[in-house]
């Protein structure tokens, strides 16, 4: 009884204790509450922060740029002379001229002393080209000549050979004959009277003498007749054939003579005309050439081409590298298509303005826009949009790659005679009027996954990140088309780095472009990786691994094995490739391949590993055995 009294008294105190403990604890954490709420609210970065409170009221949507009044119509004038080229004359600027007074003045001494000694050289070109011309009438001439000579030596060749056939050889021929038959009739007579001499003889009425003598004469007649066939044989064995052949010859030889006549007619003709043609060229050539200097010295001496008032060049640039040059003088020098002198032909002006890329989708041809000259304090024009350049102006982008500015022209309304050209002006182009806008500074708006954002500071300090529709800015403010009122503050240093990370949400209007533009950027990794079986090298996987020792599952091989039909063992190196690739893939894809294995190892018979054919003997790197049933890779 004692025992209990004495345990029941211990509780009885304890109660108490536990109270107290409790409540302390309480008052501990409400006093941690209290301080973070008072004292660190005071130290939090949403006290400290820059904001601003959007404004309902007017805004205006402008482009802000720096141009220079010209003229908006106006006569260029450029140096035309060639080189570089001193100025001995020159009208003095702002002076108003007519048309046809001289402006400027080159020197064209130089070119006076290129004149006299091209003018030489056109006498002799023009000499050596008559002389060409009337070399190519004598060769023509003499070319004729010779090759009727020729002609004619051919045609009497012809003529002799024909004419022995027909006509000498006939005649020679009956010539034989008739000495043959002559020479036959003398013999025959000298015989008769031979033999009536020997019988006189005989009977003693002739003497031995005039027998002797009627003999000798048959004798002579005899020999005359074998003379005569004789003659007739030479000329038809001999005789004939020498004459014809060399008849002949003559012929062909006449023939080729008249041909090389020809040719070489032919070719002197040619040659004299090509001389006549060279000599004419080298005329024309060094008569164009003084022709260009008369041209040039013409152009030492520029002509106002209309009315209107002097302005130099280098006055009316814009500023700028092109524009480090001495201004125009007399005994300045100029090179070759200088521009000199701009000539207003109207008393209508215009801006010149470079209008940079980021501003380009604002602007367009039609636009308003107030110019403001620096000259002219208190004046304001208005002007429109007339002219964008449809390239950026090369000159900004060699100095400076970066910068893509283009060339713009402000037409100014009114003929203001106070506007001179060359002026610095400031033009303001005028995109947008609203009368009712909420606006916020441009800098208070990110965007984070594509969508512009705004961070709303609550009046409890926190801060809300909130989707907006935004309207055109003025490079200062933007105008904000939903969902801020007016009054509502907002932070003017957004995070940064919340533009830039990803939550794994995906705009909804960009949802399928993504999922597509995944889907072939993992396909050419497959097959880059041989996935396929038609990488760029068949025998080896992306990680440069012989493919026999791994093989993403379905792409026709399976893993390599330890043993016969007993589970895949993989090398630690292994198991760490595939766990990449697997991650490497979409889910969609992870689970389709890891579908397919299991189809595979299910189906597969024994000994053999999916889509593997037969077991191979182990430590041969094959892939052989098949999983445990139930396995799974």
């Amino acid at each position: 009884m004692t025992a209990n009294n004495s345990n029941g008294s211990t509780n009885g105190r304890r109660k108490p204790l536990r109270m107290i403990g409790v409540l302390v604890v309480i008052a501990a954490i409400a006093l941690v509450i209290i301080w973070l709420r008072v004292v660190r609210a005071s130290d939090s970065s949403t006290t400290q922060m820059a904001t601003f409170e959007a404004k309902r009221g007017p805004l205006t949507i402008s482009v802000l740029e720096s141009g220079t009044i010209k003229a908006r119509e106006q006569i260029i004038i450029t140096n035309q002379l060639e080189g570089r080229t001193s100025i001995i004359y020159l009208i003095p600027e702002g002076t108003r001229v007519k048309k046809g007074e001289l402006l400027v003045e080159l020197d064209a001494s130089t070119m006076q002393d290129q004149r006299i000694d091209q003018d030489i050289k056109v006498q002799n070109a023009e000499a050596a080209y008559v002389n060409a011309k009337e070399n190519m009438a004598i060769v023509e001439n003499q070319a004729q000549s010779d090759v009727e000579v020729a002609e004619l030596t051919l045609e009497f060749a012809k003529q002799d050979l024909k004419k022995y056939i027909e006509g000498e050889y006939p005649n020679q021929l009956a010539k034989a004959e008739s000495d043959i038959q002559l020479a036959q009739e003398d013999l025959n007579r000298a015989e008769d009277k031979a033999e009536w001499s020997k019988r006189l003889h005989e009977e003693k009425y002739l003497s031995t003498t005039e027998l002797k003598t009627d003999e000798l004469a048959y004798s002579r007649a005899k020999v005359n007749l074998q003379v005569a066939q004789r003659d007739r044989e030479l000329l038809e064995t001999y005789t004939y054939q020498r004459q014809i052949a060399q008849l002949e010859s003559d012929v062909r030889q006449a023939e080729m003579a008249l041909e090389r006549t020809r040719a070489k007619a032919r070719a002197n003709v040619v040659q004299a005309k090509a001389e006549l043609l060279a000599r004419e060229q080298e005329y024309n050539r060094q008569k164009d050439k003084l022709d260009k200097i008369d041209d040039q010295l013409s152009k030492a001496k520029i002509y106002a081409p209309a009315d209107g008032m002097v302005i130099y060049a280098t006055s009316a640039r814009r500023g700028g590298w092109r524009d480090n040059r001495e201004p125009l003088d007399e005994g300045v020098e100029v090179f070759e298509r200088q521009e000199l002198i701009y000539l207003p032909t109207a008393a209508s002006s215009k801006a010149e303005v470079d209008i940079h890329e980021a501003s380009l989708e604002k602007v367009r041809i039609g636009l308003p826009a107030i110019i403001t000259v620096d000259a002219l304090p208190g004046k304001k024009f208005m002007g429109t949009v007339g002219r964008i350049a449809p390239l950026p102006d090369p000159q900004s982008m060699w100095m400076n790659p970066d910068l893509k500015v283009y060339n713009s022209d402000i037409f100014l309304e009114g003929d203001d005679p106070a506007l001179r050209t060359g002026m610095s002006c400031k033009v303001e182009i005028i995109v947008a009027q609203y009368d009712d806008a909420i606006y916020i500074p441009i800098q208070a708006v990110i965007r984070v996954d594509g969508k512009p954002t705004i961070y709303v500071v609550r009046p409890d300090g926190t801060v809300e990140e909130r989707v907006v529709e935004i309207g055109l800015d003025n490079n200062s403010m933007v105008r904000i088309a939903s969902d801020l009122g007016e009054g509502e503050v907002v932070w003017l240093a957004p995070p940064l780095k919340a533009a830039t990370l990803q939550d794994g949400s995906r705009d909804s209007q960009m949802e399928g472009d993504a999922d597509a533009w995944q889907q072939r950027i993992n396909e050419r990794l497959e097959n880059a990786n041989g996935f396929g079986g038609g990488g760029p090298n068949p025998g080896q996987d992306g990680e440069g691994m012989p493919a026999q020792e791994f093989q993403p599952p379905g792409a026709g091989g399976g893993f390599p094995a330890q043993g016969q039909g007993g589970p895949p063992q993989l090398s630690d190196q292994q198991k760490e490739q595939m766990r990449e690739r697997l991650q490497n893939m979409t889910p969609e894809e992870r689970q389709k391949q890891m579908e397919n294995l299991r189809q595979q190892i299910q189906t597969a018979p024994a000994g053999q590993s999916p889509q593997s054919g037969p077991a191979a003997p182990t430590g041969t790197g094959a892939t052989v055995g098949t999983p445990r049933s139930g396995g799974q890779q």
